[in-house]
This record gives C-alpha cells, sequence and structure tokens, in this order.
C-alpha cells in the first residue's frame, strides 16, 4: 500500500501546525505532504482545492489522508464529493464534520463572524456519512481545554472546541477517545501512533 499521506490542518493554524504528526510518520516510513488552504474562504472552494493538489501531486496514486478540524471536514467532503479521486486510508482528528456548536455560538458576534469568514455555514448542524470503500477512522478529544470553552460550556463529552457527538460519521471505520484538548490532538505523540497504526492496518487497535 502507499506510503504517501496528504495533512491538512486546521481553521486558524498554519500547516507547519502538523509538523511534529508529519515528522512522527515520516520516521514511520511514510511520506507526508502538507495541503495549504486559507480557512476562512469558502470551504467548497477550499475543497476544489483540495481535489486539485491531489490530482496534481498524486496522478494516478491513492494517498492516505490525514485532517485535523476543519482540514478533517475539508478531506471528507472532498473524497465524498469526488468518488473519482483514488484514496488509502483516511483518518480525521477532532472534526467537527456534523456541525460545530462552539462555531455557532462563536459565529454570534461580529468578532467571531469576521474570525470564521465563509467558513462559517460549515458550522450549522449536518449528517456526516462516509459512502467510500476505504478505512476511515476517527480520533476525538475529550478533555475540554480549548478556545470554545471561553465562550461557555460545550454539552456532552468535548475537547474544548468539537463535542464528541460531532465527530461521529455513519460508516467510519473505527473510532477512539483520548483524554486530549483540541489543539494538542494535531501534536501528540500518542495520536501520531495511533494514525500511523491505522494507515497501515485500517483500526486503531
Amino acid at each position: 500500500m502507499t506510503r504517501d499521506v496528504v495533512l491538512a490542518s486546521g481553521l486558524w493554524m498554519p500547516a507547519a501546525g502538523m509538523a511534529l504528526i508529519s515528522a512522527r510518520l515520516a520516521q514511520a516510513g511514510f511520506v507526508p505532504r502538507s495541503f495549504r488552504y486559507h480557512g476562512r474562504q469558502p470551504p467548497e472552494a477550499n475543497v476544489e482545492r483540495l481535489a486539485r493538489f491531489v490530482r496534481e501531486s498524486f496522478a494516478g496514486g491513492a494517498p492516505h489522508f490525514v485532517g485535523h478540524s476543519l482540514g478533517g471536514v475539508l478531506i471528507l467532503d472532498m473524497l465524498n464529493r469526488h468518488s473519482e479521486i483514488a484514496a488509502a486510508r483516511v483518518v480525521l482528528l477532532g472534526a467537527p464534520v456534523r456541525g460545530c456548536f462552539s462555531g455557532r455560538r462563536l459565529g454570534g458576534s461580529a468578532l467571531g463572524r469576521w474570525m470564521l469568514g465563509a467558513c462559517r455555514p460549515r458550522w450549522d448542524e449536518h449528517d456526516a456519512v462516509w459512502r467510500r470503500p476505504e478505512a476511515l477512522g476517527v480520533i476525538a478529544g475529550t478533555l475540554p481545554l480549548g478556545l470554545g470553552r471561553t465562550l461557555g460550556r460545550l454539552p456532552g463529552q468535548n475537547d474544548g472546541v468539537v463535542c464528541v457527538d460531532e465527530t461521529s460519521i455513519e460508516g467510519m471505520a473505527d473510532r477512539v477517545l483520548l483524554r486530549q484538548g483540541h489543539s494538542v490532538l494535531a501534536v501528540s505523540a500518542g495520536v501520531a501512533a495511533l494514525v500511523g497504526r491505522f494507515l497501515d492496518s485500517g483500526r486503531f487497535a
């Protein structure tokens, strides 16, 4: 199976925010490449940019995909929309694919609307379904430590930004919950090890 991996970071996190996971995957024999995008632009435009990036970078290949937060949402939306793009295995980290309660709450203020930009409608409630045969795994955090908590308590288990329920995808192959905050999911050595295991086997265990 391929060792190529596409990495996509979160809304306000530069591509370098995935550098630690990238380095740890490289040590495990993978070949990571970062997809760079502007999170405040319309999600539909970023989905198409991601599709173009994959076509141009992996012509005829089927890379793995790993996305944190909004980066994971873009990966899910792109692969569901573009069934012609080949993929190996997919891991999403704290990705609010069903919408984001804290994002909707942040969007209730003028400053929040500016911070979110054109991605704000993607945080409305959505169904999340994986329509492809490739294995998709989800890692969600349960340590409520993140920007979302500064706006008030979040419902249910959460990582301080994204609620665990918001990460659930119908058709996912596996999911693991970790006592981690939202941003830490992108830098944790333990998360990187789980990602590598899933890319190799299609399971976290």
